[in-house]
């Protein structure tokens, strides 16, 4: 009986935590939107950097 009660109140709590992960906070929203400003100018920096490679072939550097 006691190792039924502690899987119920163990898997109570998982499904407490699980739901309170679900909820973006303010931090978390700014903490993705930063991530994808980082990313999007990460792609920028890549193609500004394909397109000097691209200028440099063709000027036969």
């Amino acid at each position: 009986m006691r190792k039924t009660l502690m899987m119920s109140l163990l898997a109570a709590m998982m499904t407490l935590g699980l739901a309170a992960c679900e909820e973006e906070g303010p931090a978390e929203q700014a903490g993705e939107e930063v991530d994808e400003a980082m990313e999007e100018a990460g792609d920028s920096v890549e193609e500004m950097g394909d397109t000097i490679e691209e200028a440099a072939d063709e000027s036969g550097y």
